[in-house]
């Protein structure tokens, strides 16, 4: 991530965390969902110590949602950068009733330990709220769309020894998304979360799945644990097809 592109990301996700307050402030229809600091330790193609921000937001207009999220994680081992990741994503869905609705989904994510210099989905489909209670949801949603992969340029060596130059590539494919976001709330200060995903594509297809176990502190904070598991059908030479990701995170929940 160049110096630029930092300056970037940390300006919209500090943006984002100092425009709590106006969030929780919203009316009913008004910005709802979280932001948030974390640390932890990372396995994988990297094994290093890590911080990350995020932010998880939601917008509701009617039978419209505008939803966004912004997270980003970085890591340096022995004083050199090992993890350098972020990524950004919208949605936007319109509800059919209360269990049905259409969703229109484009991600951008940049990972400089993964042997790609980008990777982008845009597409849209189906989506169903299986489970539909405050303290108890769960919402799949599923369809086609477009993949790009940005693939870096690599060095490796022929049969006869010699340097073997493999210049970098875009793959352009059809593509599909899936996704399940799970929510159970144990009372009114414990909750389970599991957010899974599958973002599937010729060149490479990304499988993501999010555990996490959280508590209220006080007020709108809440500590939180996770792990995370990141795993490439089809990684590029040299690096590893799953990544983990243990963190611990401060939580403060934006909306009401």
């Amino acid at each position: 991530m160049t110096a630029y592109n930092k300056m970037i990301l940390g300006t919209a996700v500090i943006a984002a965390l100092t425009s709590a307050p106006a969030f929780a402030e919203g009316d009913q229809d008004g910005w709802v969902g979280e932001a948030s600091i974390s640390a932890g330790m990372t396995t994988g193609n990297t094994e290093t110590t890590q911080a990350g921000l995020g932010v998880d937001v939601d917008r509701n207009d009617g039978d419209w949602t505008f939803g966004l999220q912004l997270s980003g994680d970085y890591g340096e081992e022995d004083g050199i950068e090992s993890r350098n990741r972020y990524m950004v994503a919208a949605d936007l869905d319109h509800d059919f009733n209360d269990t049905m609705f259409a969703f229109a989904r484009g991600s951008y994510e940049v990972d400089q330990f993964t042997g790609f210099d980008s990777r982008s989905f845009i597409g849209g489909g189906i989506g169903w709220h299986v489970l539909d209670k405050e303290e108890h949801h769960w919402t799949v949603r599923g369809g086609p769309g477009m993949k790009i992969d940005e693939v870096k340029r690599r060095i490796t060596v022929d049969q006869n020894g010699a340097a073997l130059i493999i210049p970098a590539m875009t793959e352009r494919s059809l593509g599909a998304v899936a996704q399940s976001d799970y929510f159970l709330a144990f009372n009114d200060a414990v909750s389970l979360s599991n957010k899974s995903s599958v973002v599937y594509g010729e060149e490479s297809t990304q499988l993501t799945n999010s555990l996490a176990l959280t508590a209220a502190l006080n007020g709108h904070l809440s500590a939180r644990i996770s792990f995370d598991v990141r795993h490439d059908t089809d990684p590029q030479p040299e690096f590893e097809a799953t990544d983990t990701a243990t963190k611990f995170s401060i939580v403060y929940k934006l909306g009401h």
